[in-house]
């Protein structure tokens, strides 16, 4: 039976009519349709059932691409993607390679000529088809995974993106011998410079909105974290890659602010990380910190500074991708004036190549440059713990809180959704924000006690942990015990260490506004307490006859004095007592009381030990001004008789046995002499970006200093002041005294002198 004639004879009037323009019937599916319109699509109504032939003809013969002809098509595509990827590989295992070379081809960004890149819907189908075969991708296949990891899929539409995480855990989760290569291309992919290579390929069709870093690295946080909740032995393994792909101290700051910054946000999903991290960028900011150190001695005072432009007009992360590759040269450029900030030995290989003298101009350029990276390390650092702060508080956590970022058009939209805090405070909530802000405290503290007090030189570093404490009196009060525990009680602690702590606690009280009356007193008289009981055990070896221990016996003695006559040159005011506790103090003159155990003081510097030709000048100075302007105890004479010693003098006559300490002292004077005036943990904070976070916490010397014109000035002090008082040890061949100790107190100087010799502990 024929089945179309029927059809004739029930619809003839088709056959009358004439053909129209429009869709054949030999149209595909396949080929491009418009866009239908809602406008076209009426409700259906009796009427419209009997339309005219026109009419009824369209709707009859054009096809319709409905979602299940769509959804039949993408499944068609995708088995046939497929069937090519498992033909591919079947190849491959018999030896014929060009099927595999031809996938492999397929990631690579650099086709070859006349041949771009394919769009991100067919690379998505070929890592959709490689999701079904990932037990396949052995060894053999290794140049087929590299390709994937290595391919711009960072640049890709958000649909690709997600389609390229899943493949990638899915990958790690069958294929674990490919973590280390993908967890490398992550990292590297964090790094500044890494970014331009990755982008040569240029930027694919097909996003709506202008691509920045800032969404880059967004994609590549969102894949480190989905990796690391598929394996939670993570952290060990990306440890070291963090560390190996950290930049250079010479590289160009913005490649250190780029690294740094995505390292910090590592931390806030991968807290196992957060102490190693921080330590690590705490370390590289002591690297820059000592070699700015080292290298200001030759410089004038006049070169060193602040003459500083803005580091960058535009946030690095906010910055289109495909428009910033002329900076991927300014770090081969010694002339470059990419924000004046250019390293000058940034270009070579071995920065210790260069063995000729550099002019100093360069010296002074490349200085001022390493200060910069300097201030934006530790002010990115500053503000991790100012939003980790602020995040955790109790009014953060009682209110709605937004994305700690701008906001991401193509990211994944969960990575903004767990960076949101709790919306409602509760004791639970609570409790956790203070946990987490101890937490980040005591990494901190275990850092500084690794790392920063063993290094001597570090001017700027330290500020960390001074800001630190500055946010809880709890922090303040374990980081003033811990300093007080490592000089005074810690005895199998080197003798180096020891004195850097009494150092440290020294300048802490007296710098830090917020150590209150009651903790300067407290720490005062602790450390009066030791110099007590040291007095006491060196007038019993006098008295005892037997033999004399080497001066480097009583070097903790001395730092521990120095740090008493800093602390009473800051906070004197804080160490009288009110005129009712009067049966408790010791009298220092007419209206004046002490608390007791300031009484020592009198006792130390009157000691055979003379701990006043020991400290640094410019403490005694100050000390010996402040301590006579208050009526606390008078040290002219003793500095006087200090000054008309001769060393050679104490041969003339037999000495007696009390005469011994002070021959010893001479000999040892010089060398710890040279230590304690070139260690002030805390003097005034000069990194101008990073020193709003110093200023409000910070006590200057302008503050607490007396008047000059209270009284004369004697004739000792007077005396004095011809010698060097210079505070700035930067420039010890200074000849201008006329500023007077005030103006040299308030700028001292932790800078090593040239020829400071180191305190021996042996």
């Amino acid at each position: 039976m024929d089945v179309r004639t029927p059809v004739h004879s029930r619809h003839s009037q088709f056959n009358k009519r004439a053909p129209k323009s429009g869709p054949t019937p030999t149209v595909r599916f396949m080929e491009p349709q418009s866009k239908p319109v809602l406008d076209n699509f009426t409700k259906p109504s009796r009427k419209s059932s009997k339309s005219s032939p026109a009419s009824s003809s369209l709707v009859t013969t054009r096809p319709i691409a409905t979602n299940s002809r769509v959804k039949q098509d993408e499944k068609y595509r995708k088995d046939m993607y497929l069937a090519y990827v498992n033909n591919a590989l079947q190849q491959k295992a018999n030896a014929n390679s060009d099927a595999y070379d031809e996938l492999v081809d397929q990631f690579n960004p650099k086709r070859t000529a006349g041949e771009g890149p394919p769009p991100s819907t067919q690379l998505r189908l070929w890592i959709l088809a490689l999701s079904h075969v990932i037990s396949r991708l052995e060894r053999p296949h290794s140049a087929l995974v590299e390709a994937i990891v290595n391919m711009p899929w960072t640049t890709m539409d958000s649909t690709f993106v997600k389609s390229y995480t899943v493949f990638v855990g899915m990958l790690l989760s069958a294929k674990p011998e490919y973590l280390s290569l993908i967890l490398t291309k992550i990292i590297q992919g964090f790094t500044h410079q890494s970014g331009l290579q990755a982008l040569d390929a240029g930027v694919p069709e097909g996003s709506s909105a202008p691509l920045t870093r800032r969404v880059v690295y967004d994609r590549l946080h969102y894949l480190l974290r989905h990796v690391l909740s598929l394996i939670p032995t993570l952290p060990s393994t990306l440890q070291p890659i963090l560390l190996q792909n950290f930049p250079h101290k010479r590289q160009h700051q913005v490649s250190q602010v780029t690294f740094i910054r995505n390292l910090l946000r590592i931390t806030e999903y991968c807290p196992e990380l957060s102490d190693r991290i921080l330590a690590t960028i705490v370390d590289r900011a002591i690297q820059i910190d000592v070699e700015i150190q080292v290298e200001l001695e030759e410089l004038d005072e006049a070169e060193d500074a602040q003459n500083v432009e803005d580091v960058f007009e535009l946030d690095p992360f906010d910055v289109v991708v495909g428009q910033e590759m002329d900076e991927s040269d300014s770090d081969s450029d010694n002339g470059s004036d990419y924000d004046n900030l250019s390293d000058l030995s940034s270009d070579a290989g071995d920065v210790d190549d260069a063995d000729g003298a550099p002019d100093v101009p360069a010296d002074a350029r490349h200085i001022q440059d390493m200060v910069v990276k300097l201030d934006v390390i530790l002010k990115l650092i500053f503000d991790h713990f100012n939003n980790l702060h602020a995040a955790t508080t109790p009014t953060a956590l009682g209110q709605a809180s937004s994305p700690r970022l701008s906001p991401r058009s193509e990211s994944p939209p969960s990575i903004a959704e767990t960076m949101e805090l709790s919306r409602a405070p509760s004791p639970v909530s609570v409790e956790h924000g203070k946990a987490i802000r101890r937490s980040q405290f005591h990494t901190l503290l275990s850092i500084f006690d690794r790392t920063i007090i063993r290094t001597f030189k570090s001017r700027y570093t330290q500020f960390l942990v001074f800001w630190y404490s500055s946010l809880d009196p709890e922090f303040s009060d374990l980081f003033q015990g811990l300093l007080v525990s490592k000089a005074l009680l810690e005895q199998d602690q080197p003798a180096v260490t020891r004195a850097a702590a009494a150092s440290y606690i020294g300048s802490f009280v007296s710098r830090a506004q917020f150590v209150d009356r009651e903790g300067a007193r407290r720490v005062t008289g602790v450390l009066c307490t030791f110099l007590r009981n040291h007095l006491d055990m060196f007038d019993n070896v006098l008295q005892s006859g037997t033999p004399m221990p080497s001066m480097t016996h009583h070097s903790i003695f001395y730092a521990v004095s120095q740090a008493v006559f800093l602390i009473f040159c800051f906070r004197w005011r804080d160490l009288e007592e009110e005129p009712e506790d009067a049966d408790e103090l010791l009298g220092a003159g007419p209206g004046k009381k002490w608390i007791s155990e300031l009484n020592v003081v009198q006792r130390v510097v009157t000691s055979p030990l003379n701990p006043l030709k020991v400290c640094s000048t410019n403490v005694v100075m100050q000390f010996a001004r402040v301590a006579h302007a208050t009526n606390f105890v008078y040290c002219y004479s003793i500095m006087k008789d200090n000054r008309r010693s001769e060393y050679n003098s104490t041969f003339n006559g037999r000495p007696s046995q009390e005469q011994k300490p002070s021959i010893q002292l001479s000999l040892f004077a010089d060398s710890m002499h040279a230590e304690l005036n070139t260690f002030f943990p805390f003097d005034p904070y000069r990194l101008p970006r990073s020193s709003s976070y110093i200023q409000g916490v910070y006590r200057e010397w302008s503050a607490v200093a007396i008047d000059d014109g209270e009284e004369e000035e004697d004739e000792e002090e007077d005396e004095v002041q011809e010698g060097h008082i210079g505070f700035d040890i930067r420039r010890p061949d200074t000849r201008d005294d006329s500023s007077g100790l005030g103006e040299s107190f308030g700028g001292m100087s932790i800078s090593p002198a040239p020829n400071a010799l180191t305190m021996s502990i042996s």
